[in-house]
């Protein structure tokens, strides 16, 4: 009998089973009280992980959709000042460049930003910021309250890419000054992926750009979303919004606290096992960037092949993820999200472990037994 591999990846992770069990029953009518009601305990619980008072809208579509949607609905033909320290903080100024006048103020992946270089574009004039809060191609987590800091005292909007940091690390979108903030449902909720999820701010409302995408029109998600029942302006994901909506449940039964607690002690665990190696993490931080609290991207050594040691990893029915362009090859990445406990992180490490060793790197120590520590 063919065994479910164990995805410890930044995305998409292993669903519960309430989650997963939720998308099996009989369709329901969209348009109905029950699904309003599904919708409305999603958006109640997600403005608590968001951090967040502001209108919060769910989209079938991935974190990218809600990317997209945010850029397109307050940055067009806007000047638009992207942060760029890894992957989908380039994604993000992607979609800028589509729809206003994107400046890319960029720094190598895994370095902390430049935010002396981001305060002289908001002093030449950018109305529009755009960060990603948790970088998981480098593992490093973003100083999105300064950044918010920053955008507020230039009157400027600011997009937040939280979609591997909501519901697994601490956002405070309304503390933060956020105006619009972002996230995916395969990440730290632990839910199928094809939702994506934005909350929006009374200033973001304000300076709505002219002839929004049609599907990705946020004013009419906000029209819907006040009818009752509560709605979406076009025909939702079902199945994927029952998944959410239990996916939500179980945050709110954890405890957004406790649960942002696990995240913390699992990822440190992984952080802990690497030194004890001998590995470099990836990320170089300071006082103002931190390692992520989700996803840990750890350095190869030398002679070391990334294809082997994942392949060997792999064969033990666990999944973890490679460098992403210039990086492939050179780091690995061992996500934490959603429901994950000590006995995945120990099983995870426990492979990558032999596989370093198998393939021709001398251990310094036993990664393993420093993750118990953190652990226990």
């Amino acid at each position: 009998m063919e065994k479910e591999l164990l995805l410890m990846l930044p995305g998409p992770v292993p669903m519960p089973e309430r989650v997963r069990y939720a998308m099996m029953r009989q369709a329901i009518n969209h348009r109905s009280a029950e699904f309003g009601a599904v919708y409305a305990d999603c958006v109640r619980v997600l403005r608590t992980a968001f951090g967040t008072t502001n209108d919060l809208f769910v989209i079938s579509g991935s974190g990218t959709a809600g990317m997209e949607a945010a850029v397109a609905n307050v940055g067009k033909e806007k000047e638009i000042a992207c942060l760029v320290n890894g992957k989908f903080g380039e994604r993000l100024y992607k979609i800028s460049q589509r729809y206003g006048k994107a400046h890319e103020i960029a720094s190598e992946w895994g370095t902390p930003l430049n935010l002396a270089a981001l305060e002289e574009r908001l002093e030449q004039g950018a109305e529009v910021v755009t960060l990603v809060h948790n970088e998981t191609s480098a593992g490093i987590r973003n100083p999105a309250q300064e950044v918010g800091r920053l955008a507020r005292n230039h009157d400027a909007l600011f997009i937040m890419d939280g979609i591997t940091s909501i519901g697994g690390d601490l956002v405070e979108a309304d503390a933060w000054g956020v105006d619009i903030a972002i996230t995916g449902s395969q990440k730290c909720l632990a839910a199928p992926a094809g939702l994506a999820m934005v909350s929006v701010s009374n200033r973001a409302w304000e300076r709505l750009t002219k002839n929004p995408p049609y599907y990705l029109d946020l004013a009419a998600y906000k029209k819907s979303a006040a009818g009752k029942p509560m709605e979406t302006p076009y025909t939702p994901a079902v199945p994927l919004f029952l998944a959410l909506r239990e996916a939500c449940l179980l945050i709110e039964e954890e405890g957004l606290a406790a649960r942002i607690a696990r995240h913390r002690k699992m990822s440190q665990a992984v952080q802990a096992a690497a030194k004890a190696w001998g590995l470099s993490l990836f990320p170089k931080i300071d006082a103002k960037h931190g390692y992520s609290a989700t996803v840990t991207a750890v350095e190869y050594p030398t002679g070391v092949k990334d294809d082997e040691v994942r392949a060997f990893i792999k064969k033990m029915g666990i999944v973890i993820a490679g460098g992403q362009d210039h990086l492939k090859g050179k780091i690995f990445r061992i996500g934490n999200m959603g429901a994950v406990s000590a006995p995945e992180i120990l099983a995870t490490l426990a492979a990558t472990q032999v596989a370093l060793k198998k393939y021709g790197y001398k251990l310094q120590g036993d990664g393993v037994q420093a993750a118990g520590e953190v652990l226990g």
